[in-house]
């Protein structure tokens, strides 16, 4: 178990990392989710000893490892750059830490072997890392993080360089490569759909700090403030303020809706409100829509769905839906939004409801 215990890092004036407490479990996957600069690498290189800490404690099992170097933390780091050594063999590359931890040869024989066979590596461990494709590279970096048998093992965007077949065979792997190991496994990407796949518990990060820490499927569904909702949404989640005049909504370019359930009964006001892209469709789709007029801004299509990014007042506002859609750039579209998929949050952007 990794406890992380109000740990902050600071580099001068900057702050890297907010004052942070986290507990990762071994067992499952332990995802960090931010766009790039959330503060993912850098949480990662503080668990794994690369950076100090400027306060707070980080504990291993229970024992304070804060003031640790990195080789004495038993841990196992994996980049997204592949990290191999030139001039040895694939079979070296996967033995080299059990060899500098002074392992009989015996034993760093069959682990090396396990770890090739998990990862579809046997026939290669004679080659030479600049013999091998990117995704084998990639491969042999993990092996020697499974052979090492660590108490933690950082996955820092690994599968980001890779190509699209592949990165999706692996992420499907990853979860299982390390079950039953005992180790503490953290996973970063910047990727929302990629945490879901990955299940376990994840942990949003923004400017630093953890905005939310929960089972992933949980966090999805139950964002506890805006800023989660808008890091879980790929596309980006739409938002707005609204005013509440009885038992109406409205929005500011002038669209009105009646509310149901418990808002009906909040104060009346201004609130934020939040959906997904997926929430916004341009055909009927439920029972109540709510029908939006936008000029059409940019369309996409990518597969079997369609994306509309469309300007509804002063909002920018994206749809996502099945099927190929007739949209006219710079032409007004109507959409209709679920609003029973709404997010509702305080001026403070946190959940209401």
């Amino acid at each position: 178990m990794i406890e992380l215990q109000q740990v902050t890092r600071r580099s001068g004036q900057i702050t890297h990392i907010k004052p942070t407490s986290l507990v990762f479990e071994p067992g499952q996957f332990n995802v960090l989710l931010g766009e790039t600069g959330a503060g993912k690498t850098s949480l990662i290189k503080l668990m794994a000893g690369l950076e100090p800490a400027a306060s707070g404690q980080i504990l291993m099992d229970g024992v304070d490892v804060t003031r640790l170097s990195t080789q004495k933390r038993n841990i196992s780091l994996v980049h997204q750059f592949f990290v191999n050594y030139p001039h040895m063999t694939v079979f070296e590359n996967i033995a080299s830490p059990l060899r500098v931890a002074g392992m009989v040869h015996s034993e760093i024989q069959g682990r090396v072997e396990e770890a090739a066979d998990i990862l579809q590596l046997r026939p290669m461990l004679n080659r030479k890392p600049q013999e091998l494709s990117g995704g084998q590279q990639q491969r042999t970096a993990l092996a020697r993080a499974i052979a090492k048998e660590s108490r933690a093992v950082f996955l820092d965007e690994p599968l980001a360089n890779l190509d699209y077949k592949l990165r999706e065979e692996l992420r499907e792997q990853l979860p299982d490569l390390f079950s039953g190991r005992g180790a503490v496994v953290v996973y970063a990407t910047s990727e929302p759909e990629e945490a879901l796949l990955l299940g376990g518990k994840t942990a949003l990060m923004r400017d630093g700090a953890v905005s939310q820490f929960g089972p992933t499927a949980k966090i999805y569904r139950d964002p506890k403030n805006l800023n989660a909702a808008r890091i879980f949404s790929d596309p980006p989640i739409n938002a707005a303020i609204i005013t509440k005049v009885g038992r109406r909504a409205r929005l500011a370019s002038g669209t009105e809706w009646e509310l149901e359930g418990p808002v009906r009964e909040f104060a009346d006001g201004l609130y934020q409100i939040a959906i997904r892209p997926h929430h916004i469709s341009p055909v009927h789709n439920n029972d109540r829509p709510v029908e939006l007029k936008g000029r059409v801004l940019v369309t996409e299509l990518s597969g079997s769905e369609s994306s509309a990014h469309f300007q509804m007042g002063d909002d920018n506002w994206v749809s996502l839906s099945p099927g190929v859609h007739p949209y006219q750039v710079g032409e007004e579209h109507p959409f209709y939004m679920d609003p029973s998929e709404c997010f509702f949050f305080d001026d403070t952007g946190q959940r209401v409801f």
